[in-house]
């Protein structure tokens, strides 16, 4: 690949013979807006783009450079991700920090500059389950893509009832104001409370399973506590054996009684023949001995024998309780995005 020195020696000799061809001093400035624009575009190709924003709004993440593999996470429209490998596809970290290979169609390529750019740029934040952005401010007009809840798209301007959007390629489109809201106006005014966090999970109710999933498509039972967390800005690690140690432990009490709603709930295999505990499940507690949690679809359970909703299964295997709600901000596995490097001016932090 030609290095940046190379490249603008091409376009400086490219300039110079469209100059000597134009016909006037208006045609030479259009000319020279022209090679302005490919010289921008060509020295960033040739940059280090060891960074990306996600450019659609659900994007699989794989167990290797391969469709037939695995699942392993979703990563969604405007998360940022670190590039650390590539071939046909790319090995990208999440702002999680979960390590995974997506095709290359889904992320936008960026610099680390223009990945601060973009970082800086106003936004929004899809609110709603799920919309669409239109190719004008009208609800009849062509889909230019489709968005669930906790996007990202760059803020161009409003009018009443529209957000002008962008996304990282560049696209632009209309989003009802009603299914997103300005990222810092959210950010103002989202609440960390339990009685909040509760009525987010509730709202989930009926959304299926689906392994890796992260989003308001479906959630296996960590990506439903992440999503959860999210859609209050807050990143938690990925799965239920990393969640299972963030926050304060609590050895569950036989009546529930020393349990908050907020709570993390874990489950699995209980220690045995000097094997330590194993978690298989996590769910969000909410009082009462009930607990919502994603497990065929996401629904509330019981601990509780004397309640119609009792879930003998997970019962039996519950293992302990994480406090995580008082940690948001003061471990590394629980930021909101305002702080998490990855969403700001330093990113490789």
């Amino acid at each position: 690949m030609p290095n940046n020195a190379d490249t603008m020696q091409n376009i400086s000799s490219l300039v110079l013979c469209l100059l000597r061809k134009a016909g006037s001093v208006a045609e030479c400035g259009v000319l020279l807006s022209v090679c302005l624009c490919f010289a921008v575009g060509a020295v960033a190709q040739t940059d280090d783009r060891s960074w990306g924003v996600i450019d659609v709004s659900v994007c699989n993440l794989r167990n290797a450079a391969d469709y037939d593999a695995g699942m392993s996470t979703q990563a969604l429209l405007g998360m940022p991700v670190k590039v650390s490998g590539e071939n046909d596809w790319l090995h990208v970290v999440t702002p999680d920090g979960y390590e995974a290979w997506v095709h290359p169609s889904s992320v936008w390529r960026m610099t680390r500059a223009q990945l601060v750019a973009w970082n800086q740029r106003p936004k929004v934040n899809v609110t709603a389950f799920y919309g669409f952005v239109y190719s004008a401010p009208n609800e009849r007009s062509s889909h230019v893509g489709d968005v669930v809840a906790s996007n990202r798209l760059a803020l161009l301007g409003s009018s009443r009832s529209y957000w002008h959007v962008a996304y990282p390629d560049g696209r632009t489109g209309y989003l009802p104001k009603r299914a997103a809201q300005e990222l810092t106006m959210f950010r103002r005014q989202v609440s960390l409370s339990a009685a909040s966090l509760l009525a987010t999970a509730l709202s989930f109710n009926g959304i299926p399973y689906m392994w890796g999933g992260t989003s308001t498509k479906g959630v296996d039972c960590s990506g439903f506590v992440s999503s959860v967390m999210l859609m209050h800005d807050v990143v938690i690690a990925r799965n239920a054996r990393q969640q299972a140690l963030i926050g304060e432990h609590i050895e569950i009490a036989p009546d529930f009684s020393n349990l908050r709603p907020g709570d993390l709930v874990f489950f699995g295999s209980k220690p045995h023949d000097n094997e330590p505990a194993h978690v298989h499940h996590v769910g969000i507690y909410i009082g009462k001995g009930r607990f919502i949690h994603s497990l065929g679809w996401v629904h509330v359970s019981s601990l509780l024998p004397s309640d119609p909703l009792y879930d003998a299964y997970n019962r039996h295997r519950l293992l302990w309780a994480q406090r995580v709600l008082p940690y948001v901000n003061k471990t590394a596995a629980l930021r909101t995005t305002e702080l998490l490097p990855f969403y700001g001016r330093h990113p490789e932090q």
